[in-house]
């Protein structure tokens, strides 16, 4: 069953905007490589310094295994208060909304 993994945390707010644009490009290149990967919708916040994302993937054990490899890259980059949750999909409700929840 398909999974929302979302994962935040705080970075300096210089590292954010187009500056992560540029720096991340082939981090988001890379990510669409990862098991079970559907897609991504990048977060951020500069005035808070605060980003991450929300992460579609096809199953539970993928979302999880991916989030604890990203913390620690995130980590690495200088994130800190770094949080990561998965959700479980309601299908139905979803769908009234225009969601997408498959491949």
């Amino acid at each position: 069953m398909a999974v929302i993994l979302q994962i935040d945390f705080t970075m300096p707010g210089e590292m954010l905007g187009d500056n992560l644009a540029e720096a991340a490009r082939g981090l988001a290149e890379s990510i669409n490589q990862e098991p079970g990967f559907i897609s991504k919708i990048w977060t951020e916040n500069i005035e808070t310094g605060e980003a991450g994302g929300v992460y579609h993937f096809a199953d539970r054990a993928s979302a999880q295994a991916y989030m604890e490899m990203h913390s620690k890259r995130v980590e690495a980059m200088g994130a800190k208060n770094i949080r990561g949750r998965i959700f479980d999909i309601n299908e139905i409700l979803t769908a009234i909304n225009h969601g997408q929840t498959g491949h």
